[in-house]
């Protein structure tokens, strides 16, 4: 019974497919539901039933991938402990425990266990087990991780540098470190929101610099993501072929 229901919900050949494309379908679907009430200020009815619906749900889906854990990590007994501890099962229980701030609602004290409504934004995340194609991003990010990291780290490195360059040449314009690197970020992705900007000669100079250096970078980790993506897809038509 249980070997029945992981192949139901993690499929792993052709005649399991079908019966597993369906149940993807299906929590893609609740996935996105559950994310609707995130989009209004003020609940209602409507709103409450179906964050209890899906929260249900995804309870569901949390305790057959624990029960069945076994079959999946493929470690005997100790796969049952190890499970909660993988990557995508704290997701799914951060995607959950959210739910359960609505006992919170008569106590004052425990308000503060409002603020865990935020964390229902990684139900989002749950998107990653049931969607194929992000499931093709992700072994690509992977296997191109050390690229990615060597990009990542020049992106670091340089946001710093620049944040400290312009931080002493323009003090005035920059109240705290932080909001110098608020600046070389928002420079270096080019995105420019204006709130915060150097008016000197040598500040503008940087921040020209960091722009154009900027839209290489960007540009470097989308390239390395775009190409494994190719390569995969080409490989998995092939391979079905």
């Amino acid at each position: 019974m249980r070997k029945r229901i992981f192949e139901f919900i993690e499929p792993s050949n052709k005649s399991e497919q079908n019966s597993g494309t369906l149940y993807d379908i299906f929590m893609m679907v609740i996935i996105i539901a559950s994310l609707v009430p995130l989009m209004f200020k003020e609940p209602n009815a409507l709103l409450n039933y179906i964050d209890k619906g899906a929260a249900v749900i995804f309870i569901i889906d949390y305790l057959l991938r624990l029960i069945t854990a076994d079959y999946k990590l493929r470690r005997g007994a100790s796969s049952f402990i190890l499970y909660p501890f993988t990557p995508m099962a704290i997701i799914d229980l951060l995607a959950i425990v959210p739910s359960f701030t609505a006992i919170a609602g008569g106590f004052r004290v425990l308000k503060v266990f409002r603020l865990l409504r935020t964390f229902r934004v990684f139900r989002a995340f749950k998107a990653l087990r049931y969607s194929k194609s992000i499931g093709i991003i992700t072994e690509v990010i992977r296997e191109q991780k050390e690229p990615l990291v060597a990009v990542c780290t020049l992106a670091v490195g340089y946001i710093l540098l620049s944040a400290l360059v312009v931080f002493n040449v323009e003090p005035d314009s920059f109240e705290t470190f932080f909001d110098a690197i608020y600046w070389a970020t928002v420079s270096l992705t080019t995105v420019g929101y204006g709130d915060i900007y150097p008016v000197s000669d040598i500040g503008r100079i940087v921040t020209m610099l960091s722009s154009l250096f900027g839209i290489a970078v960007v540009a470097l980790p989308a390239g390395i993501i775009t190409a494994g993506y190719i390569d995969k897809l080409s490989a998995k038509k092939k391979k079905e072929d």
